[in-house]
This record gives C-alpha cells, sequence and structure tokens, in this order.
C-alpha cells in the first residue's frame, strides 16, 4: 500500500479562507464523518468570525501568533501553543500586525458515530471516506538556496 501523502501550504491553499472568514487562505487535509484537519493562513488582520457549532475543536499554532476568543475570554496565543474550542461555545481568532499559521482539527463526536463534522456556518460535510483533494504529484526540487537569502515576503509565509 503506497503512503498517503497531502501537501499544503503555500501553493496548495484555497485563495479564501472558510465561510465566515477574512483575510485568510487555508487548505483542507483530511477530513470524514469523524472529523477535519485543516492548515489556516492568516494574513495581517485576518480572522474568524465569532461563532459556534457542534464540534470539539483544536485550535494548534504553528507559526507567528495572533488572539483567540472562547466564550467571553480573549488571550494571545503564539507557535508552540494549543487552544481547545468546547462544542456550542462562541470562539474566533485573528491577528492584528502580524501573521499566524495554525492547524484546526475538529472532532465530530467522541465515538464517532455523530452526523459529520458540521460547520458553523453552511458548509457542506464530507462523506466517509471521501477526500477535500487530490494527493499531489511530482518530488520535491532542491533547495535553491532561499533559506540563504533571507525572508522574503511575496512567498506568503509569516516570519
Amino acid at each position: 500500500m503506497p503512503i498517503d501523502v497531502v501537501r499544503f501550504g503555500v501553493g496548495h491553499r484555497r485563495p479564501q479562507g472558510p465561510a465566515g472568514t477574512s483575510g485568510l487562505a487555508g487548505t483542507p487535509i483530511a477530513g470524514d464523518a469523524r472529523g477535519l484537519i485543516a492548515e489556516l493562513a492568516f494574513s495581517r488582520g485576518g480572522r474568524i468570525e465569532p461563532h459556534a457549532n457542534p464540534n470539539t475543536t483544536w485550535f494548534v499554532v504553528i507559526e507567528g501568533g495572533g488572539w483567540v476568543e472562547v466564550g467571553d475570554e480573549r488571550i494571545r496565543v503564539a507557535a508552540g501553543e494549543a487552544v481547545l474550542w468546547p462544542p456550542d461555545v462562541t470562539h474566533g481568532a485573528w491577528t492584528d500586525y502580524g501573521e499566524m499559521r495554525a492547524i484546526v482539527v475538529e472532532f465530530a463526536s467522541p465515538d464517532g458515530t455523530g452526523p459529520g463534522v458540521l460547520e458553523g456556518r453552511a458548509v457542506p460535510v464530507l462523506g466517509a471516506g471521501e477526500r477535500t483533494a487530490e494527493p499531489a504529484e511530482g518530488e520535491l526540487r532542491e533547495d535553491p538556496g532561499r533559506l540563504h537569502r533571507g525572508y522574503d515576503p511575496a512567498e506568503g509565509e509569516p516570519r
């Protein structure tokens, strides 16, 4: 059986994020009736509007930082921190002067027998076994020395 690889990040993101967002680009990584995993890239001033949904969700910051809210609480978050968004509690996230990348992991129900991932806004739910994207084809290229040139804001990634 071949190894299943799904690419995400620069060059693989949708130009706009999920419904109810602004200043975001995102890539679904995997999803089925048990849950959903996606990468989100917040630009400066990007935001997920406050909303609630029935899913237990982990918002895992992997680069940069910003703000999250859960209920009436607001805190600053940075790379290396994960925030729990409990089911049916209003939550959101945003950036102000910087950028942020996060992995979002949503669980549909504790035993996987629930109706599937239900978005806070009307977004279709994937059926069991359906893929959100086709596996990528190709190969990795040699590093053209980008790491030695320094940061290039045109590449779309946070510093």
